[in-house]
């Protein structure tokens, strides 16, 4: 089943002679339960696809449909909504709240809704992670690797329709990067989440299931499996 789609999406800035194609027509099929990698240089396009399948900027033209809604057709404030609850976001920089402890980090999003957390579900994320002892400490006190950890549990805190993760080891040493993005395929894998990552890094985007290529804001392939 096709969780995240895209038709003809294209993003412009400037005008006139001046016009720079950021995206230029992208279509994109993602099934449910899949974990993609987009790879592309810097100044390719993947950071503003991500920022479109996310909601996160609007398109030129063009639509992205989540789980068949298009999602550029909520006013503002039910987009806000609408990514809170469907869309889990992995950054590079983990962007935690450095007043909240780990734990408070992970469920933050839920209590935005005012809904109650399933603790056992969190807990259970959060064991497969290993961050069970760091739970109550705050991201001054977590490596890179743990803060990483934290932010993949927040991701998947609220059961989400698809995990958008950019450059998610881009400050993470070598041998962290592969056992944060072993762990973040694992927990795709064990709670059957659909994950879209953004990546320079060849090595990286290996672990993926897929790997589609953007170059000068084009999609040069959208089914090679690793």
């Amino acid at each position: 089943m096709s969780v995240l789609r895209t038709k003809g999406l294209k993003k412009c800035y400037g005008k006139g002679e001046n016009t720079v194609s950021a995206l230029d027509g992208v279509d994109l099929n993602i099934e449910q339960g899949e974990f993609v990698a987009i790879v592309g240089t810097s100044g390719s396009g993947k950071s503003t696809l991500l920022h479109m399948l996310g909601g996160l900027d609007r398109p030129t033209s063009g639509t992205v449909e989540v789980e068949g809604k298009n999602i550029f057709e909520f006013d503002d404030e039910e987009l806000t909504i609408f990514r809170r609850r469907k869309i889990g976001f992995i950054f590079q920089n983990y962007n935690l709240i450095p007043i909240l402890n780990a734990y408070e980090n992970i469920i933050l999003p839920i209590e935005l809704d005012g809904n109650k957390v399933d603790k056992r579900y969190v807990n259970s994320v959060i064991s497969v992670l290993g961050i069970e002892s760091k739970i109550r400490n705050y991201p001054n006190n977590l490596s890179g690797g743990q803060q990483q950890r934290v932010a993949i549990a927040r991701a998947l805190a609220t059961r989400p329709a698809i995990i958008l993760a950019d450059e998610p080891t881009g400050n993470l040493d070598s041998k962290t990067s592969l056992d944060v993005l072993g762990l973040l395929k694992t927990t795709g894998q064990r709670f059957n989440q659909t994950i879209v990552m953004i990546t320079h890094n060849e090595e990286i985007a290996q672990m993926a299931d897929r790997t589609i290529r953007i170059e000068d804001g084009k999609i040069m392939n959208k089914a090679v499996k690793d």
